[in-house]
């Protein structure tokens, strides 16, 4: 079933049938019977598995199905099923999008998010975890949305607008913003809003790691 939403598209996938039909259902609505869709803006697409748990590369199936349709960005891709957070991170998963988000638009996401593009001035990206941004960040993101403090914003260009994490509103960027080549991130510290190299990062969340012959 797809539904027209305030923040976009709605598709609400059937839970029970095979997900070879389901991707079969999905390819047809798209190109047969809501042709009406595929025109016009860009529209962020929040999918709705039910209680289905499916594989990355069941993922990028059903998120190359959607993404094939010109004006249609994946949002989120979202289970019933819980997810529980491990350590310092929210749940280890990360949706990537290839997108760039213009004035006026907000992207919205469930989770950790990798954007691969750009955020223009004026746009918007609003998440509950983690935001990557594998380009330059020019307009406004907010991490953490519903209240999670350990959550970061990094960019390969950080020359954001605003940044939030939390309830945690960003100094005027002047104050902050370096002249580094690096890409960096910023994240809370005893609850002020910081940045750093993202090398740093590795402070804050090193796991522990097995390698080979050590």
């Amino acid at each position: 079933m797809i539904k027209g939403v305030k923040e976009g598209l709605l598709f609400l996938l059937d839970d029970s049938c095979p997900f070879e039909d389901l991707l079969a259902e999905l390819h047809h609505k798209l190109e047969k019977t809501h042709q009406q869709l595929l025109s016009g803006p860009l529209v962020h697409v929040h999918v709705k598995l039910g209680t289905r748990l499916i594989t990355e590369e069941q993922r990028e199936q059903l998120t190359d199905i959607i993404r094939s349709q010109g004006n249609l960005i994946v949002a989120s891709v979202t289970s019933d099923q819980p997810e529980a957070r491990e350590g310092s991170g929210f749940g280890g998963n990360i949706n990537t999008i290839t997108a760039i988000v213009r004035s006026g638009q907000t992207l919205e996401h469930e989770g950790n998010l990798l954007l691969i593009g750009d955020v223009n001035p004026g746009g918007t990206i609003l998440c509950s975890g983690d935001i990557y941004v594998l380009g330059a960040l020019r307009g406004m993101a907010h991490a953490g949305t519903d209240g999670w403090k350990d959550a970061i914003i990094a960019a390969s260009l950080m020359r954001p607008t605003q940044l939030r994490i939390a309830d945690v509103v960003s100094r005027p960027p002047k104050e902050w913003l370096s002249n580094e080549s690096a890409m960096e991130f910023a994240y809370l510290d005893q609850g002020q809003m910081q940045v750093d190299k993202l090398s740093q990062l590795v402070r804050m969340r090193q796991e522990p790691i097995l390698f080979k012959g050590v």
